[in-house]
């Protein structure tokens, strides 16, 4: 549905994108993720056709995007990390706006009926856009995404600024337009893109530096297991300790715990071992309480340090 080949995007003498190709398929929700700055809003400006390329293409089914702009954006909806809203408009005026500025010929009342039921702002639709909430105003971006029946829908950090049902809302939504359309959604934080996308893009520097099915890419994430401990000792003899263990790759620098004589430890381990009893028997050696242990999911900045760093040699902390 969605092809990108050769991708590149040069500012002067920099690379903003810089040779990325990926193709996203019929009734895909795809999760592009990228730190600030990594290339991420680009990509997705210059595959709306907001933006222009310096070379490669974007084709949108049979569309290129730059060379037939018109044809290519009718079959694109897009939600911007601002969603473009009129605030002194009704949601129904302003659909109504985007119904004509696209210039769409489906049935007009029938059509953005169907979209107020799937986004669920029936009940607001002739309210005035500044008097919504935020979990609103992103739910009537998204509706706009939708009007003309693009067959994709690119979302920029639709869940930003949401409160935590709101985001559970969000998430069921894209869901379900899933079933009708390739959805490209962008954010920062991987467990939201876990929990609703077939496919994770990772993009860094510019460039690609994963394109995996979601099941594989948590499979990938396995190699290394993060471990929290707070620990009672003098800092520089239990990092000294920890250091020793030898399946201990990266030990970040320990955080002090106020009120009490422990520091917190970030350790990270090769190969997802586990050196929970290790560390317990060199503390209890040591006469070194224990105060708090905890396994530590994968963060987004975890992955990237993964695909991208080679740390396995570091042990750091000193």
């Amino acid at each position: 549905m969605l092809k990108v080949e050769n991708l590149v995007k040069r500012f002067g003498d920099k690379y903003a994108v810089n040779d990325i190709s990926f193709t996203v398929e019929d009734n895909e929700i795809v999760g592009f993720l990228g730190p600030n700055g990594a290339g991420k809003t680009t990509a997705m400006n210059i595959m709306t056709g907001y933006l222009s390329y310096t070379s490669g293409s974007v084709t949108v089914d049979c569309f290129e995007i730059l060379d037939n702009p018109t044809e290519a954006k009718k079959l694109i909806g897009y939600l911007p990390e601002q969603p473009p809203l009129y605030p002194d408009m009704t949601v129904w005026e302003y659909l109504n706006f985007v119904y004509e500025l696209k210039s769409c010929t489906l049935n007009r009342k029938k059509h953005l009926m169907e979209i107020c039921e799937v986004t669920k702002i029936v009940d607001v639709r002739n309210r005035v856009i500044r008097h919504l909430s935020k979990g609103y105003c992103q739910r009537v971006g998204i509706a706009q995404a939708l009007v003309g029946n693009p067959k994709v829908i690119i979302l920029d950090e639709p869940t930003v600024g949401l409160d935590p049902k709101q985001i559970i809302e969000i998430r069921s939504l894209i869901r379900s337009l899933g079933r009708d359309h390739s959805v490209i959604l962008s954010n920062h934080i991987l467990s939201e893109v876990q929990a609703v996308c077939d496919r994770i893009m990772i993009i860094n520097k510019g460039r690609i530096v994963a394109d995996e099915r979601t099941e594989e890419l948590t499979r990938l994430m396995a190699g290394t297991r993060r471990l929290s401990a707070q620990i009672c000792g003098p800092r520089k003899e239990v990092l000294a300790a920890i250091n020793g263990i030898e399946e201990v790759s990266y030990i970040d620098t320990p955080k002090e715990i106020p009120g009490t004589d422990a520091y917190k430890y970030l350790i990270e381990t090769k190969d997802g071992a586990d050196i929970r009893r290790k560390l317990f028997t060199v503390c209890a050696g040591n006469d070194w309480p224990i105060i708090g242990m905890e396994t530590v999911g994968a963060s987004l900045e975890d992955v990237f340090l993964n695909l991208t760093d080679n740390r396995e040699t570091k042990k750091k902390g000193r």
